[in-house]
């Protein structure tokens, strides 16, 4: 059992967290901004609440993060009352926001400077891996101490990998991003077409999901994207923050995204829609209005 702070207690954060105090046995302290929501974790998953980062990162062997963007986690590990204040020497700190490579980069700088690690660990798997504990999780950092958190992150991880050094995690994550955008395009395309052209749009996803067509999109969304419902998943908004990221990137590394950056006006075409919060299942929407 470990000593455990998750700060960040979101979609995603708030079930992760409630894996490592009841399936993975370790002892909790939670933050989030909201008040509220840290002492309703409490009351379903015991452990404490603390008033900001540094308190809840105090004495502490992990402290795990989860929050929205580079800015709130350098707030959260940086800040006046961040947790890179109280944390330790050999204490490792394990986030696993969507975030840039750079800022992965100047936290694990920042960290070792005061004697401790970091491990940038964005995940994949959406709200229902989160629920279920099944999270594939992309990681970066030195391989010592990627080696004492990975039996941590197992309590909500059904696969987790160190991709390379600080930074790698993030990168690793983008190419995710990347390949998700082209494919639930491509699906959207295909019912679309379908619908168009007089196909019974069950039983051709029943032939072509048993041939190299198949994705995980195709299994788990096409359903709710003809029926036209688009609140199942992952939100459109988050979806062009990813992006936003994947973008930044390539442009200092120069590589040729056309694909991706198309994808990335049609999710804005959604938002304009009205379809911020929709999932990001919502591009036939596009196609359709």
């Amino acid at each position: 059992m470990a000593k455990v702070a998750f700060l960040g207690l979101g979609v995603m954060g708030y079930p992760m967290a409630g894996h490592l105090a009841k399936k993975g046995g370790h002892a909790v302290t939670v933050y989030n901004r909201s008040a509220d929501k840290a002492a309703r974790w409490v009351s379903q998953h015991g452990g404490r609440a603390a008033a900001t980062p540094r308190e809840a990162a105090a004495g502490q062997d992990f402290v795990m993060a989860c929050v929205g963007n580079d800015d709130d986690l350098r707030q959260v590990t940086l800040g006046p009352d961040g947790a890179f204040q109280a944390m330790g020497k050999g204490t490792v700190f394990v986030d696993h926001t969507t975030a840039s490579a750079e800022v992965a980069r100047e936290l694990a700088g920042a960290a070792a400077a005061a004697g401790f690690a970091t491990i940038d660990a964005p995940v994949s798997g959406g709200q229902a891996g989160a629920e279920n504990g099944v999270l594939t999780v992309m990681c970066g950092g030195a391989a010592d101490a990627y080696a004492r958190a990975e039996p941590v992150i197992a309590a909500y991880a059904r696969a987790c990998t160190l991709m390379g050094e600080a930074g790698a995690g993030q990168l690793a994550k983008m190419c995710n991003q990347i390949c998700i955008a082209g494919v639930v395009q491509g699906l959207a395309e295909a019912l679309h077409f379908a619908k168009k052209a007089g196909l019974d749009t069950e039983k051709l996803i029943s032939t072509i999901s048993k041939g190299a067509a198949q994705s995980w999109q195709m299994e788990n969304r096409y359903k709710t994207m003809v029926a036209g419902e688009f609140d199942f998943g992952f939100a459109v908004d988050w979806m062009r923050k990813d992006l936003d990221i994947v973008l930044a990137e390539a442009r200092r590394n120069g590589s040729k995204l056309p694909v991706t950056a198309l994808v990335d006006q049609f999710y804005a075409d959604v938002q304009e829609m009205g379809g911020r919060r929709w999932d990001t299942s919502s591009l036939i929407a596009r196609l359709e209005r």
